[in-house]
């Protein structure tokens, strides 16, 4: 019983993660990138 009960908070855990990555896309706010790119070593410059 212990470990369905610890099942579900994860899950639900994970997928509210998964919602705020995807409503962060829909916003232009890359997974990967802060949105500083003075900052930024990576691609932005």
């Amino acid at each position: 019983m212990g470990t369905a009960v610890v099942l579900i908070i994860l899950i639900a855990i994970v997928g509210v993660i998964i919602k705020s990555m995807i409503r962060d896309k829909k916003n232009g706010k890359s997974i990967s990138c802060g949105g500083d790119c003075k900052n930024c070593g990576g691609h932005c410059h």
